[in-house]
């Protein structure tokens, strides 16, 4: 898994544009900035959509005070399904949305989660991390429901 200190693997996302989708590297997104980065198990899905996601819209004007270029949700869906996510849900330009369809950066870094069993798949654990040029500063991994860890709140804590 990875942990703070460590770089992000090359990895590639899909975002949806006016022109349709586009992929986007994590150079693009974290080269030269600082980023926070959360991961959901599922885009619509009741922590992430009650309160996961809300509490990054609703703090991001506080969270981009403290120096933060981007704050971003990835998750295990497709480009279509978090772009109807993120219009639901009036992300805006608050928080970008990032498809990780084929989990491949989930599993990259260390953090996917197999939930076959009830009927998802191969997910992302849910997680924060502050980001700094590509580095991890700071990961916050849930071990168990909630976003105790992982919430925009204990983020604030650590930018």
């Amino acid at each position: 898994m990875i942990s703070a200190g460590d770089k992000l693997p090359e990895a590639t996302f899909t975002v949806m544009t006016a022109d349709g989708p586009k992929p986007i590297t994590t150079d693009e997104i974290f080269k030269g900035k600082k980023v926070v980065l959360f991961a959901v198990p599922g885009a619509f899905t009741p922590t992430c959509h009650a309160s996961h996601l809300p509490g990054f819209v609703e703090k991001a004007g506080e969270i981009r005070s403290k120096g933060i270029d981007t704050i971003a949700c990835v998750s295990v869906n497709d480009v279509f399904v978090m772009d109807a996510w993120g219009k639901t849900s009036n992300t805006g330009d608050a928080v970008q949305m990032l498809a990780d369809g084929g989990a491949k950066f989930a599993n990259a870094i260390g953090l996917s989660m197999d939930l076959t069993e009830r009927g998802l798949g191969v997910r992302s654990k849910r997680y924060s991390m502050l980001v700094e040029d590509g580095v991890v500063k700071t990961l916050n991994v849930e071990e168990g429901p909630g976003i105790a860890q992982s919430g925009a709140e204990n983020m604030l804590t650590q930018i």
